[in-house]
């Protein structure tokens, strides 16, 4: 029988009320959406945040439209990339990029292309597309970024449990999928005190690793959290930064719509090597010092709250999504 708290007391955002908003949208049509871009683009240039908005818009977008041509005729072989117009996209097996991006892209002309790759994206396509994550380093103009698949990965917990009176612990709750960097942080790191380390998947050969799922809130109960990436971002550093647990991680080798690119370690979050050589001494420094800790905290708070408002989140999709039609078309 299924743990009837766990399903509604996860802390995480109920898929149902997800599709059931993101339905409603598609049955308003399009034709009064496209009404209404010309003012609301408008309206960027009268906020007190025009500039902000525009400098977002372009971290997420690098392309220009000045030779668009150039992609017109790049053969893409064996490509998961959708090449479409905007009337004619269809629901991919992974219906959630769909909506996220048909939610913003309905506002524009329909006979207008458009490319994008769903799923987890660790490399830079042939041809400028929407994606929902990229490479932090190198050439990564080609992977524009929309906030995508956003009902798993932006979750921003309410935590009223201060850090003083949290477990003076390192936590680590997630998946190991055969990844590498996961795998040797269990090796190290499982059954030492001090680190509550556990695999909520089955791992061949370890089958000791195994722990139920802890539901967010129970996961915040700890002073620190490990954000460990998996098949592109880890999922939870976004809901860690907005609580009042500091987030544990190697140097950061992708990115989101959160753009992890530009986050400092030391001021939003814990960085430890990629081996995790000094993890035991980074955690017993800061479990000492709560004073740094919270200042952290602090600043990784207000990072966190720049994705709050639902209004510019809008404004800021539209920007970027017009900057990527025009150069692409």
């Amino acid at each position: 029988m299924p743990n009837l708290q766990m399903i509604f007391n996860s802390g995480k955002n109920p898929k149902w009320k997800y599709y059931l908003n993101a339905n409603f949208r598609e049955l308003i049509p399009s034709g009064l959406l496209r009404g209404k871009l010309d003012k609301l683009l408008l309206e960027i240039e009268k906020r007190p945040d025009a500039d902000e908005i525009h400098q977002r818009a372009s971290y997420y977008c690098k392309i220009s439209g000045t030779d668009c041509n150039r992609w017109e005729n790049i053969p893409l072989i064996h490509s998961a990339i959708r090449r479409t117009t905007i009337g004619e996209a269809k629901p991919t097996r992974q219906k959630v990029y769909y909506h996220d991006i048909m939610e913003y892209a309905r506002y524009f002309a329909p006979e207008l292309r458009l490319n994008f790759l769903p799923g987890d994206i660790t490399y830079t396509p042939e041809i400028p597309a929407i994606v929902k994550s990229r490479p932090i380093a190198g050439e990564n103009a080609n992977s524009v970024l929309l906030n995508l698949d956003k009902v798993r990965h932006f979750i921003f917990p309410n935590d009223r449990l201060r850090f003083e009176d949290k477990k003076d612990n390192v936590l680590f709750r997630g998946k190991i999928n055969g990844k590498p960097n996961r795998i040797a942080f269990m090796d190290q790191f499982f059954g030492k005190k001090g680190i509550d380390a556990g695999a909520i998947d089955m791992v061949p050969g370890h089958e000791d690793w195994h722990c139920e799922k802890l539901t967010l809130w129970q996961q915040l109960e700890s002073k620190l959290i490990m954000a460990l990436e998996g098949n592109d971002v880890a999922s939870n550093l976004k809901w860690i930064m907005n609580s009042n647990s500091l987030a544990v991680t190697p140097r950061m080798r992708y990115e989101t719509w959160f753009m992890e690119g530009t986050l400092r370690p030391g001021e939003h979050y814990v960085e430890v090597a990629d081996d995790f050589s000094d993890l035991e001494e980074k955690a017993e420094y800061y479990l000492t010092h709560p004073a740094e800790a919270r200042e952290i905290i602090q600043n990784a708070n207000r990072y966190a709250s720049k994705f709050k408002d639902k209004r510019r989140e809008k404004l800021v999709s539209l920007l970027t999504l017009r900057n990527f039609l025009a150069a692409i078309n």
